[in-house]
């Protein structure tokens, strides 16, 4: 949404970008703008901003310090593995926490792409956790099924067809956007309640994918052990960092080199800055519209495949119903500008946020983990309503600077 709009290894379209004077005078021409100027500040005030309100929600309803509050979630979420002092017992607790982490950053990242890429074409994509659950199913199924295949070849079937099984589901909606102009919030609204419910009836009692062995128990099949991705940190059994982490960074390279350096990622890019542009100057909107969305999924179901063989094994209807990642994932993409290092770093800290405060990791001293996965989910809200409303705070900094030269300016 940033970036100068330059063709892969060309020159600039005057007849695609719009005219620079014309953005400047618009509200979004002004946002891009400012964008551009700011760089990263916007996005961490608007983060620090969140937090500050989050410390006054503990300070003002439970009496707790915020600062140890939050210093607790930051142990919690293993991220003071990183500092050298951190010794002993204390360093092996953190070293598994942030094993943990980041395996809440791997799915995040993906999500987080999923909403990005469909954003830069001008898309508003909600229905990252519907396409996230169809690859968990596809990639269950697969992964419980075929039990005498070879080892890679099984995993790399299931991470296929999973990715595969994403893109078709977002594509309906990109379809249904480019033959007859539906709106894709509705559409995928509603495909993420297709996606839930048909979940819960495959795995549900009696349902076709329901377990072979445990019939009362609504939950799949466990996947074979030679579907399980391999561990490279940690105990495996207590559910160590796997190789989805780089497959996730790989997607980010990804999406910044389609994105930036393909004939497909300019006119992604061209559509989203201005269609109507776009379409005159050569540029199939309909279809960007179809396989923007159609990555967009693919990115959503590679997701689901990377904690269905890395970590979960198996799908309970508990956890369709239940699970929220996909909607995390906008929030992800809105705090990272739909940028790829943007997108790494706010799945970082969404995935810090969401282990730092679980049961398992805080204190109840400290304060309740029940109410702190609330607090997690309050400045979630926060993040996207100020992000959403970031001309507001990119206005306050541009009245800091100018008040700043005028202070500066000799009299």
């Amino acid at each position: 949404m940033s970036e100068p709009l330059t063709p892969p290894g060309g020159e600039e379209q005057d007849t695609v970008a719009p005219d620079p004077e014309a953005r400047a005078t618009g509200l979004l021409g002004r946002l891009d703008a400012a964008h551009r100027v700011n760089g990263m500040l916007a996005p961490v005030l608007t983060a620090v901003l969140a937090f500050f309100i989050g410390g006054l929600v503990v300070l003002v309803t439970t009496g707790k310090n915020p600062i140890t509050t939050y210093r607790a979630i930051f142990d919690g979420s293993g991220l003071n593995w990183l500092f050298p002092w951190v010794g002993g017992d204390d360093r092996v607790l953190a070293a598994v926490n942030l094993q943990q982490t980041l395996l809440l950053t791997t799915s995040l990242i993906l999500v987080g792409l999923a909403v990005a890429f469909a954003f830069r074409c001008g898309l508003f994509n909600i229905g990252g956790q519907g396409q996230y659950l169809v690859g968990s199913i596809f990639s269950v199924w697969i992964g419980s099924s075929f039990a005498s295949m070879n080892g890679p070849l099984h995993i790399a079937l299931a991470i296929a067809v999973a990715t595969l099984a994403g893109a078709a589901w977002a594509g309906i909606a990109g379809l249904l956007k480019a033959l007859v102009g539906v709106n894709e919030v509705i559409s995928t609204i509603m495909l993420n309640w297709v996606a839930v419910w048909t979940g819960v009836f495959l795995f549900g009692q009696g349902g076709p994918l329901q377990n072979d062995t445990q019939v009362s128990v609504p939950v799949s099949n466990d996947i074979v052990e030679t579907a399980k991705l391999k561990v490279f940190w940690g105990d495996p059994l207590l559910q160590g960092l796997h190789i989805g982490f780089f497959i996730a960074l790989a997607a980010l390279v990804v999406y910044f080199v389609v994105l930036n350096r393909t004939t497909l990622g300019y006119g992604v890019r061209a559509v989203g800055f201005n269609p109507e542009a776009a379409r005159y100057g050569g540029i199939s909107v309909a279809r960007n519209y179809f396989l923007a969305m159609a990555i967009s999924g693919a990115f959503a179901g590679l997701a689901g495949a990377m904690d269905i063989l890395g970590w979960q094994f198996r799908l309970a209807t508990g956890d369709v119903l239940t699970s929220t990642i996909g909607f995390t994932g906008i929030a992800v993409a809105l705090l990272g500008r739909n940028s790829a290092v943007g997108v790494g770093l706010g799945a970082l800290l969404f995935g810090a946020l969401l282990n730092g405060t679980s049961t398992r990791n805080l204190d109840p001293e400290v304060f309740k983990p029940e109410l702190a996965s609330n607090l997690t989910q309050i400045i979630v809200g926060l993040i996207v309503l100020f992000v959403g409303a970031d001309l507001i705070v990119l206005w306050v900094l541009g009245r800091i600077r100018r008040g700043r030269r005028t202070v500066g300016a000799p009299a």
